[in-house]
């Protein structure tokens, strides 16, 4: 296999995993959230309601027309069957959208938002497991450590047959993340066929589930340089998401690498990271910045709101961000933050290039619909949007890299850091 294909290979192979696990996650379209309203530095847990008096729209065109013209494809169409009201309902709405041109505004339907609604505080009820869709059916991507899932025994790999004893075949994520969340104390009963073919019926009593949005366990395990040696003098953190724990979450992380080791640096890696909360993305930039712009966010009408840093916890210490073409948002505020202010340099690829803010607009019929209300600026007033965030130091995988398993990126971001301390006096 050639370079290029190599690379092809594996991109495909991650953007089907990534897309699962972005979809379990209950993310879609809504990556860098704030709340409506006046936006102050806190935390935004809530989803704002439609104003109670709705602006009133001049338009010379009456939307009656779109309940005429399905009363005349209910009456006409030749094949009956496919006037599905519900069905068409959407596609009108999903039609608004699209002719706005912008991908980071949508609609979310009631039982995708009553998933997602929850997972930006970083916890949920249910059993704890990331899943996606292969072929016909649900899949178990991996049981969330110490969750219900992991200890009845829900393995990576399984299929989910049966849920409560319905056949979940051809079942979409939603679907499956609907069903079987539920009450804590709840059981759900789930019938799984295991990679070595056998069938296991499981009962599952839910639980609160909390997802972690920081972590320290770097690939493999253990933080090793390209030489294969252990590396103890360097910290490692993954930030898979911003939720309003990732500050908190990051601030306690940090304080037991310091207590463990003598750090020379830390490897910040936000590979595949989609964003997540806005003003939580700030703090957490925020943590390693004394001062300076962290973001200029742009609004409808030409006004502007500056983020400013304040003195934080680790404005000195040596950092490289990972990144690759699938951090998106919030890791691309963060990597351009840091790297614009001097505080880290950036390995990897180019990322993603989402530079929107959206907020969600809740519906009466609980669905909600996600708007962009702004975009943002790095510190040196670059934009994100379509663009993306470049490194400093581009990687290339080549085939011999894929196949070995190699993780270039990390082994570079070590060499940056120890050439970084080696020539600090």
């Amino acid at each position: 296999m050639d370079s290029n294909g190599g690379r092809n290979a594996l991109v495909a192979t991650l953007v089907f995993v990534i897309g699962g696990l972005l979809l379990s996650a209950g993310f879609l379209a809504r990556v860098v959230t704030e709340p409506a309203g006046e936006t102050t530095i806190v935390s935004a847990t809530g989803t704002p309601a439609l104003d109670d008096e709705p602006t009133t729209i001049s338009s010379d065109f009456d939307f009656k027309i779109l309940e005429e013209i399905y009363r005349i494809l209910a009456e006409d169409f030749v094949e009956p069957d496919r006037v599905d009201a519900e069905l068409l309902f959407e596609g009108a709405i999903r039609g608004l959208f699209d002719a706005l041109g912008d991908p980071h505004s949508t609609y979310i339907d009631p039982q995708t938002f009553s998933i997602s609604r929850d997972d930006f505080q970083g916890s949920f009820e249910g059993i704890g497991a990331s899943i996606t869709r292969q072929e016909n059916w649900v899949v178990i991507v991996a049981p969330l450590p110490n969750t219900p899932a992991e200890r009845a025994g829900v393995q990576s790999g399984d299929i989910i047959l049966e849920v409560d004893g319905v056949s979940a075949e051809g079942w979409s994520v939603e679907k499956a993340q609907l069903t079987i969340r539920g009450p804590r104390g709840t059981t759900v009963r789930i019938r799984v066929r295991h990679t070595d073919g056998t069938e296991e019926l499981l009962s599952i009593i839910r639980d609160e589930v909390l997802q972690a949005s920081v972590g320290s366990s770097p690939p493999g395990g253990i933080l090793r340089d390209s030489d294969e040696n252990e590396v103890v003098d360097i910290g490692y953190v993954r930030i898979l998401q911003f939720t309003t724990r990732t500050p908190q979450e990051l601030s306690e992380l940090i304080r037991e690498l310091e207590a463990a080791n003598t750090l020379r640096g830390l490897i910040i890696d936000v590979r595949s990271n989609p964003g997540g909360l806005l003003i939580e993305t700030a703090q957490t930039a925020d943590l390693f910045l004394d001062g300076g712009t962290i973001l200029t966010q742009v609004h409808r009408d030409g006004t502007e709101r500056v983020f400013e840093a304040r003195p934080g916890m680790l404005t000195d210490l040596p950092i490289v961000i990972v990144q690759d073409e699938f951090s998106a948002s919030g890791s691309e505020l963060l990597a351009a933050a840091l790297g614009e202010n001097g505080r880290a340099t950036i390995v990897g690829t180019r990322s993603f290039g989402k530079g929107t803010v959206n907020h969600a607009r809740e519906l009466t019929n609980g669905g909600a619909v996600y708007v962009s209300i702004a975009r943002w600026l790095t510190p040196n007033g670059n934009m994100i949007e379509g663009q993306g965030v470049a490194p400093d130091i581009e990687i290339t995988l080549t085939p011999e890299d894929i196949e070995a398993q190699r993780d270039i990126a990390i082994f570079r971001a070590i060499d940056v850091l120890r050439a970084a301390t080696a020539s600090t006096p």
